[in-house]
């Protein structure tokens, strides 16, 4: 009998383990930790700042939102600035980026903190291919803002476009307010090639700005066509991340969502 109970005792104990592993709410989809961590990569000619509306969404929605204020001296420096981001986050994290922005996290991208990638009116380069290079491969604009590089290497865009070409849907004294507080970018951060290119491993998703006059939108779908992203088209301005806000985040939060595995 002493023995029967011992076996008993076993039986039950064993089962409790079993359940405790094997249950749904211990199942490894329902361990695997959701996506909290978005870091945000800005473009030429701005800064994070623009991005506050998307960022208070974010935020109000329960996400952690990392802004990088990445230097646009180099494709190194703001791949490192975006990789030091990264390193912060508990967790894994959406990388996003903006035109110039794009490319920098189709480098930073392959760390294994990141889980997907959102491209918001982006460049989404191949391996061996500079910015320059993929800007080139698409239909022209009629017009282009960027000016060519200063005496100091230095690559400002166009007053006298940058309404229209770059903020053509904010209002003009928000584009002035832009235009004057602009970040230039080294010019050599333009012909930069990468080494790397993290849409080949990971969830990509891609934002057309049907309006942009920056960066041609045919480009934007090429781009994104070739990556494999899941594409989102938007009515609005290169600066879509500030006119469209809600519908910014609407693809960042499905991205965070929508598991890390490249179909």
């Amino acid at each position: 009998m002493k023995t029967q109970i011992n076996i008993t005792k076993l039986t039950i104990a064993a089962a409790a383990v079993f359940l405790s592993t094997f249950s749904p709410k211990n199942s490894l989809a329902q361990t695997t930790p959701a996506v909290k961590n978005i870091v945000i990569v800005h473009g030429a000619f701005a800064d994070a700042s623009g991005w506050e509306g998307v960022y208070k969404i974010l935020k109000k929605d329960g996400y952690n939102v990392t802004l990088v204020q990445n230097p646009l001296t180099s494709l190194n420096d703001d791949v490192a600035a975006t990789n030091r981001a990264l390193e912060k986050q508990e967790g894994p994290a959406v990388l996003v980026g903006h035109s110039w922005g794009g490319s920098v996290i189709t480098e930073a991208g392959v760390s294994p903190k990141v889980t997907s990638l959102v491209y918001v009116a982006a460049f989404a380069p191949e391996v061996g291919q500079s910015t320059l290079d993929v800007y080139q491969s698409g239909p022209a604009l009629a017009k282009n803002g960027i000016l060519p590089a200063d005496k100091n290497g230095l690559v400002y865009f166009d007053k006298a476009l940058f309404h229209e070409c770059f903020a053509a849907d904010l209002t003009e004294a928000k584009a002035d307010f832009m235009f004057d507080s602009q970040q230039p970018i080294v010019g050599s951060s333009f012909v930069a090639p990468l080494t790397q290119a993290a849409w080949k491993a990971k969830p990509t998703y891609g934002i057309v700005a049907t309006m942009d006059k920056a960066i041609n939108p045919e480009l934007e779908r090429a781009m994104y066509k070739r990556a494999g992203a899941v594409v989102t088209e938007v009515k609005g301005s290169h600066v879509i991340f500030i006119s469209q806000a809600a519908a910014v985040a609407r693809v960042i939060e499905a991205a965070a969502k929508n598991g890390s595995e490249k179909k």
